[in-house]
């Protein structure tokens, strides 16, 4: 193991959680045989398995599971030495890694650009996926912040609201519903749908309302991005359910408009959050002082957007 870098525990500590060699690749910006070579040294340093292959799936071996649990420490107290020297340097310099759900990106630039300004040895590193997969990656402590827009479940997180993320019914203006007024909600009855793929915390909102008024819709598309979705829309395919932040002055160019539905806008929030015994780096406790600062700069300017 003294021979061993911390470059091959990284590729080892990417593979075994994303138990995929072509995954780990892709995400750490490297070739397929680099990081089987990598692999393949690092097992040789160890002198047992870490890995063994059934069928297509990689599954870590005992040994390979110390091992992670020894990364994950190792990493750990990294990034607790990188915190202390962020602070000792007054934010003049350092790295702030983000996690953040897919529909944030469309305010989520606009608070990162003036804190760049303000802190320009400060990178930023921003991570935009699903809810699911924001979770996987706070239970990985892969972060310093999280950004969501659904509570999470028997986690225990410090939460903290600061945005309101309201979901809306998008339709086309050719639409049959599109001039009504307090439309009852039983009126989306066998509507052709279009939804966010599972694990998606605006799906699940969607389908927890219509569950309780009774209403049945047809999932024609599942699609994981919001831009797809309102390109469907757009195309005739069915209508959907989408922040209402998604709603930009291109969507409603492009023949988009949104529906006034009972029981809707859902009204939710985003939250920022983190492990409840996490201790924040100053530049982390910086960004979320911040963040809670530009939200309503950031929610005045989209309401001016479409036209609210």
């Amino acid at each position: 193991m003294r021979q061993s870098t911390l470059h091959q525990l990284k590729v080892f500590e990417t593979v075994a959680r994303l138990t995929s060699i072509t995954r780990a690749a892709e995400e750490l910006s490297l070739t397929q045989p680099t990081v089987s070579m990598q692999i393949k040294q690092l097992t040789q340093n160890v002198g047992v398995p870490l890995f063994e292959q059934i069928g297509k799936k990689l599954y870590l071996t005992q040994a390979g599971q110390e091992l992670l649990v020894t990364c994950r420490e190792i990493f750990d107290r990294l990034s607790r030495f990188e915190m202390k020297i962020t602070d000792l340097q007054g934010l003049k310099q350092g790295k702030l890694k983000l996690s953040t759900i897919t529909t944030t990106k469309y305010f989520m630039p606009r608070a990162i650009a003036p804190f760049c300004q303000l802190y320009p040895g400060i990178d930023v590193s921003l991570e935009i996926t699903n809810h699911e997969r924001v979770l996987e990656r706070l239970n990985e402590n892969l972060d310093d912040l999280y950004i969501i827009s659904k509570i999470p479940d028997r986690l225990d997180v410090a939460l903290h609201p600061f945005l309101e993320n309201p979901l809306v019914v998008i339709a086309p203006k050719t639409h049959p519903l599109a001039q009504e007024k307090n439309i009852p909600i039983t009126k989306l009855q066998n509507e052709p749908f279009i939804m966010r793929e599972r694990g998606s915390g605006t799906r699940a909102a969607v389908e927890q309302l219509l569950a309780k008024h009774g209403v049945s819709v047809k999932v024609r598309l599942e699609l994981g991005g919001n831009e797809a979705i309102k390109q469907a829309i757009g195309v005739g395919l069915g209508i959907s359910v989408l922040s209402q932040h998604t709603f930009t002055p291109e969507a409603a160019m492009s023949g988009l408009t949104i529906l006034d539905i009972q029981h809707f806008p859902i009204e939710r929030h985003w939250y920022v959050i983190y492990p409840a015994d996490k201790q924040l780096s100053i530049l982390a406790n910086t960004f979320f002082d911040f963040l809670q600062q530009e939200s309503q700069i950031i929610a005045n300017k989209m309401r001016s957007q479409i036209g609210m």
